[in-house]
């Protein structure tokens, strides 16, 4: 444990959206001694608005370059960083991500996204007019995969699970 806190390397998480990243974070952050950041509320702090209100006020596109400024800003070390499900959207914020930490894929099953979700818009889901969760399940996994250090199966497991799980793949 000594030798990961002196590296201080961040850990950011990464996947659908209810798939866990900020509950997940925050219990990680608090079991290894490092800050948490959760990269949609600092989209929504600096910007003075809700997910769902940017995108349907301003558009995706818009939306996602706004995420994209903010992910690529992040700074610091010792942090657990969960980024919003479509932080991976963005190379440049990916490629940036990767520089200053381990990034981990919190992969869950289309069924189990399904069961966790509500309301798509309501929850701040970066999803095109008429493109259903499926087609967005379909076309996101590929990009987890490529930018994943590390990737942690999360269905039918507890909170505790994973965050033991993720730490003894750290260490």
């Amino acid at each position: 444990m000594l030798i990961w806190r002196k590296v201080m390397k961040n850990i950011i998480l990464i996947g659908m959206p209810g798939s866990g990243k900020s509950t997940i974070g925050v219990v990680l952050a608090k079991r290894i001694g490092y800050r948490f950041l959760d990269s949609d509320l600092l989209l929504q702090q600096t910007f003075g608005r809700l997910l769902y209100q940017m995108i349907e006020e301003d558009g995706l596109d818009a939306f996602l370059e706004k995420e994209e400024k903010i992910n690529a800003s992040i700074s610091g070390m010792g942090q657990v960083i969960a980024t919003g499900g479509s932080a991976v959207y963005s190379r440049e914020a990916m490629e940036h991500f990767k520089k200053i930490g381990t990034i981990i894929y919190l992969q869950l099953s289309l069924l189990a996204v399904e069961d966790r979700l509500g309301d798509l818009n309501e929850r701040g889901v970066a999803i095109r007019e008429g493109q259903t969760l499926q087609t967005l399940y379909e076309e996101r996994i590929p990009l987890y995969e490529e930018y994943a250090d590390l990737t942690i199966a999360c269905d039918q497991k507890q909170i505790r699970e994973i965050v033991e799980e993720i730490e003894g793949k750290i260490r």
